[in-house]
């Protein structure tokens, strides 16, 4: 019998993002988040760089949680080669995010803070999104 060959990397396939989110779609920890309103594909760098907006504009006050993690290995064949030969090597990595899937939460902050730090991060993301706040918040 044939054994598959053994490679570094798991082939992955693409998917599809169709759909709303049937997990993560509530707040789970803080009692402000982002929540995503497309279906995309973000990238580490894109986490990274919203990360680093809450985060500066919430001076290191209260606590931020990253709800998502670019696990999908996204391989791409260099410019102008013919096809076939094999599939590309790995780019990168991305998070596939479909409608309604809470993106990034905080707290311990108040709720203007809040508001401009989820903003700040929400423009580094790719897709359109809005802020969400626990039913039960009060000042």
């Amino acid at each position: 019998m044939l054994q598959p060959k053994k490679t570094k990397y798991r082939r992955m396939q693409k998917g599809r993002m169709k759909g709303v989110a049937q997990r993560g779609n509530q707040l789970a920890f803080g009692s402000f988040g982002i929540k995503g309103l497309e279906d995309a594909w973000i990238t580490g760098r894109q986490i990274e760089a919203a990360r680093q907006a809450v985060v500066r504009f919430m001076k290191r006050e209260g606590q931020i949680w990253i709800r998502i993690f670019p696990d999908k290995p996204i391989t791409k064949k260099p410019a102008e080669v013919r096809m076939g030969k094999g599939k590309g090597a790995p780019e990168g990595f991305v998070a596939p995010i479909t409608a309604g899937r809470i993106l990034i939460e905080a707290d311990g902050v108040s709720l203007e803070i809040a508001k401009e730090a989820l903003r700040l991060g929400a423009q580094k993301l790719p897709i359109a999104t809005k802020l969400v706040i626990r039913r039960d918040y009060t000042e």
